[in-house]
C-alpha cells in the first residue's frame, strides 16, 4: 500500500549530509583538515539520482575550500540534482577567536562563543558559501547539533529559512565543548515533527520565518519513560542488549534493521516526511570509525540500495529548502 499524507499527497523524503572533512570523529593537533572525502560523493550522488532523490549537502568550511567539492556542488545546482546548505564548525570557521587553550583538541560549540562572534562567523560562512556556490544559502544544520536562541535569529538575519539541528528526544548535555562548559544542547523535550521556531524558546512553535525539520528517528519505550536508564554503568549496559534506545535514520554499519524500523514507522505514522542523516567522511573507507576499508563501504552501499528501494516505493525526494519552501507557501 503506497504511503500518503492526509492531504492525499505522497510524503517527502529529505537526505542531508553533514559534508565536512575526512576523519571529523578525530582531533588533529594543529594539522590541517583532510577533504579527500569530497571525491567519494559522486558515487552517492549517482546511487540518489537514480532514485529519483536530492540531497542537501550541509558544507562547511575546509569543505567550501576544496576545488573539486566545489565543482560538484556547482553542477548539481545546475542540473537541479540537489542543493548546498551551511554546517559550521566553530573552532576553525574565521575568523578565529580563540576561546579554549586549544579549540582544534576541544572543539568548542558555536553557542559558547559571545553573539557577536557567532554572528562574524556565520556571516562569513554564509558569505563563502554564496560566492563559491553563487547562490542564496537557506538551509543549515549546527555543528554539533549545538543550537539556541541566539543561533536561531542570526539564522533569519542572515537570510535562512530552514534549519536541522534539532535530535528530538535527545540529549547532548554530555557531550563536552570548552572546558567548564555546560555542554551541548538538550533536544529531550523537542517536537518530533516540523514547526516553525518560537524565537523566545526554540523547543516551541511559533510564528517566526524560521523552519525547524528535526532529524526522523525513534525511541524505545523505556527511554521514552528513564532516557537516563542507559546511563547507569552495567544496568544501562544490561538495558542496550534488548536494543538501542534511540534509532536514526541513518547508517553507522550493522544497523540496517533499526533503520529500516524507522522508515516502517515513519510509514505506518503517515509522517509528511523522513529526513536522512549521513556525514561525508562516512562514505570514503577510513574516514569515519564506522567504515575502516572499502570492503565496509560497498556493505554500506549495499544497505543504502535495499533501504533506498523502500523508501523510493513510498516517498518523494526533495532538497531541504524546496521542502520547507513548500511548507511555508500551504502546498504540501
Amino acid at each position: 500500500m503506497e504511503c500518503v499524507t492526509e492531504t492525499g499527497k505522497r510524503p517527502t523524503f529529505v537526505i542531508t549530509i553533514d559534508t565536512e572533512g575526512d576523519k571529523a570523529w578525530s582531533r588533529p593537533d594543529g594539522g590541517r583538515v583532510g577533504t579527500e572525502n569530497a571525491r567519494f560523493l559522486p558515487r552517492f550522488q549517482s546511487l540518489c539520482e537514480r532514485r529519483k532523490f536530492k540531497p542537501t549537502y550541509l558544507t562547511n568550511y575546509e569543505m567550501a575550500l576544496d576545488p573539486f567539492f566545489v565543482e560538484f556542488g556547482r553542477d548539481l545546482i545546475r542540473r537541479g540534482a540537489g542543493e548546498i546548505g551551511m554546517h559550521l564548525h566553530a573552532w576553525d570557521t574565521p575568523p578565529i577567536v580563540p576561546l579554549t587553550e586549544d579549540d582544534a583538541l576541544f572543539r568548542p560549540f558555536l553557542t559558547e562563543y559571545s553573539t557577536e562572534v557567532m554572528e562574524a562567523k556565520i556571516a562569513f560562512m554564509t558569505e563563502l558559501l554564496e560566492d563559491r556556490f553563487a547562490v542564496k544559502m537557506t538551509g543549515h544544520r549546527a555543528g554539533r547539533w549545538a543550537f539556541d536562541e541566539r543561533y536561531a535569529r542570526l539564522l533569519l538575519k542572515h537570510g535562512y529559512t530552514v534549519d536541522c539541528s534539532v535530535t528530538p528526544g535527545t540529549s547532548w548535555r554530555t557531550s563536552t565543548g570548552a572546558p567548564g562548559g555546560h555542554g551541548g544542547t538538550d533536544y529531550t523535550h523537542f517536537p518530533a515533527h516540523w514547526y516553525f521556531i518560537d524565537l523566545d524558546d526554540i523547543s516551541r512553535p511559533g510564528n517566526s520565518g524560521l523552519l525547524e525539520l528535526p532529524v526522523s528517528l525513534t525511541r524505545s519505550p523505556l527511554h521514552r519513560i528513564c532516557p537516563r536508564c542507559y546511563e547507569w554503568g552495567p544496568i544501562g549496559n544490561m538495558i542496550h542488549r534488548f536494543g538501542p534506545p534511540i534509532r536514526w535514520c541513518r547508517l553507522i554499519g550493522k544497523n540496517r534493521k533499526d533503520v529500516e524500523k524507522v522508515i516502517r514507522q515513519s510509514i505506518a505514522r503517515e509522517a509528511p516526511y523522513l529526513q536522512w542523516m549521513q556525514h561525508s567522511s562516512e562514505l570514503m573507507p577510513g574516514g569515519s570509525p564506522y567504515f575502516d576499508d572499502a570492503d565496509a563501504v560497498e556493505r554500506l552501499y549495499d544497505d543504502l540500495e535495499a533501504l533506498f528501494e523502500l523508501v523510493e516505493k513510498h516517498f518523494t525526494g526533495e532538497t531541504l529548502s524546496v521542502y520547507s519552501e513548500r511548507l511555508a507557501a500551504g502546498r504540501l
